[in-house]
């Protein structure tokens, strides 16, 4: 059908217009997210501050956020770019093990739904499915667990990066 891509991008634009501003608008703490261009709505950057009472609290770890064209009816693809000791996440390339953002995937969640889930993942990871199992090994040994974490956290440079 002539269009319809264009059509359906427009509406993907449209959507992604309208989560960015109830992002903007919310107040839920500790998440951000914004597309890194002008140019591209299809490509954002975030930032997850760790919850409090967890072992990740007083941490910031930078995200990056691709949508598909065809977003909400797939998951975007989503990377830590801040190196992350988590049971969930993959070290070396940042890779995200949580099932709202694979096979349990709706096109009811929003990025501001996304990033609360995975600032809770950050407190609570399923160990049952691991995707660093050396974390997942240390997670119930707090002290060892911090230690491995923070050789490996690099502190987000606060300065806006162009």
């Amino acid at each position: 059908m002539p269009g319809s891509s264009g059509e359906s991008a427009g509406s993907v634009t449209k959507r992604l217009s309208n989560e960015l501003m109830t992002l903007m608008m919310s107040s839920s703490p500790g998440i951000t997210a914004f597309p890194k261009s002008d140019a591209n709505l299809f490509e954002w950057a975030g930032r997850i501050e760790g919850p409090a009472g967890t072992i990740y609290a007083g941490l910031t770890f930078k995200i990056s956020i691709y949508f598909p064209p065809n977003y909400p009816y797939a998951a975007p693809t989503i990377k830590f770019d801040t190196p992350c000791f988590h049971p969930n996440v993959d070290l070396v390339g940042g890779a995200i093990c949580l099932d709202i953002l694979q096979d349990k995937w709706s096109a009811v969640y929003s990025v501001q739904t996304i990033l609360l889930s995975l600032q809770s993942l950050l407190g609570e990871p399923n160990n049952a499915s691991p995707l660093n199992p050396d974390a997942a090994n240390l997670w119930d040994s707090p002290e060892e667990f911090r230690t491995q974490l923070m050789k490996h956290y690099r502190p987000v440079n606060e300065e806006p990066t162009a």
